[in-house]
């Protein structure tokens, strides 16, 4: 079994801003030459060295550091609570990057079911290559996730919270635990949440990734993803300093131009999640009012059967709605393709109102799979409009149908 330490400082606690003021300032200085409130984007692959060995400003080429990729890891660090942070091209290479720096042939992931179609895919057909194994549990069931944890070669667990697209939460604090009684590490998913609700290294994880692409950037105007850590030690290296050779060794890194943009929308994270927490509970509500649906998923709701965790770890419920339609399959495709405002496209977390129909759009490559999301099951990501006329737009698009 391989020993996980996490060391505990006896420093003072040290009193942190607010997280929106952390949101505009951490990592961001006005520029030193020009006194520019927003810096310079650094669009440059290379930095002019003062000698042989002798960096300006520590910057030699931007594959292993550039000051605009800096300045979002800095806030990003800061607003998960965490020591470092990450930069990569996408949300899958933020997760390559991780499982990269920790584990080898012959471990096992064991993954909490409901997991991102591109993380289901990541970890069973491409790691599943290389002999890394993976093993499905019940986000609900710590019995499951504790028989699991006694297979020796259990390296790391992995986890959304909420899951997508059911919207399941899970208890971190108790999964970490957990993990950490058997030396594995735990890795939480936390784009739904994003750290404007959720912030799960202090709750115990070990390592939270992001796809920046979602509501950290929140325009769906720019790719990205992040992995952020603490202290962690893992297999007597930091675990910062794996993912910083990996990141460099590796090189799927974010450019400049996407580290600006998505600085630019973390910014305003917590007002955006503000608004898009006030939508999707008003949705959730009147979706549970309308005959035509069977069930409607969102954690905000006192039915929702993990309400209570969502209640204790979450300052907010998030922007995502799920439900489940009557008429099966076919329904929920008519209704993912009957609305207006609401857009039918894959992705989550924009200012825009997006639709989809999870089973064969987000979660195709889990098909035929137990993990596979119910036919039935429609997605929303609700974003900032005027909430009555997205309900407008939901009720057209249901009278289309039924």
């Amino acid at each position: 079994m391989t020993e996980l330490h996490v060391s505990q400082s006896s420093a003072p606690q040290v009193v942190r801003p607010g997280f929106r003021t952390q949101a505009v300032h951490a990592g961001h200085q006005p520029d030193p030459l020009t006194g520019a409130v927003i810096a310079p984007i650094y669009q440059t692959s290379t930095f002019a060295q003062d000698g042989v060995e002798t960096l300006k400003s520590g910057y030699e080429y931007s594959r292993g550091g550039n000051p605009t990729r800096t300045a979002l890891e800095v806030q990003l660090a800061s607003l998960e609570g965490g020591t470092d942070a990450f930069a990569f091209a996408s949300g899958i290479a933020a997760e390559d990057a991780l499982l990269r720096s920790t584990l080898q042939p012959g471990d096992t992931v064991i993954a909490a079911a409901e997991s991102y179609g591109g993380t289901h895919r990541l970890l069973t057909q491409l790691y599943a290559r290389w002999g890394v194994n993976t093993v499905f549990v019940s986000p609900q069931d710590t019995r499951q996730l504790e028989a699991a944890l006694t297979d020796p070669a259990a390296k790391m667990v992995w986890l959304e919270t909420p899951t997508n697209p059911l919207l399941t939460l899970v208890d971190i604090t108790a999964w970490a635990q957990l993990a950490h009684a058997h030396g594995a590490l735990l890795v939480v998913d936390n784009t739904f949440a994003s750290p404007a609700l959720q912030t799960p290294l202090l709750l115990g994880a070990d390592a939270v990734v992001h796809s920046t692409t979602k509501y950290i950037g929140g325009h769906s105007d720019v790719l990205g993803g992040a992995v952020v850590v603490g202290d962690a030690i893992w297999e007597d290296q930091p675990l910062a300093e794996l993912l910083r050779f990996q990141q460099f060794a590796g090189g799927a890194v974010a450019g400049p131009q996407d580290a600006f943009l998505t600085s630019r929308g973390l910014k305003t994270l917590g007002v955006r999640m503000r608004q898009h927490c006030e939508n999707a509970g008003i949705l959730a509500d009147w979706l549970q009012d309308r005959a035509l649906i069977k069930q409607v998923f969102y954690p905000g709701l006192e039915s929702h059967p993990t309400h209570h965790i969502a209640h204790q770890q979450m300052s907010g419920y998030g922007g995502i709605v799920s439900f489940q339609v009557h008429g099966g399959e076919a329904a929920a495709r008519r209704v993912a393709e009957a609305t207006n405002m609401f857009l039918l496209s894959v992705s989550l977390g924009g200012i825009e109102s997006l639709i989809s129909h999870p089973a064969t759009m987000t979660h195709g490559s889990t098909k035929g799979t137990e993990q596979a999301p119910p036919a039935d099951v429609v997605r929303l990501s609700v974003g900032i409009e005027d909430v009555e006329d997205l309900v407008d737009d939901l009720e057209q698009a249901l009278s289309k149908v039924f």
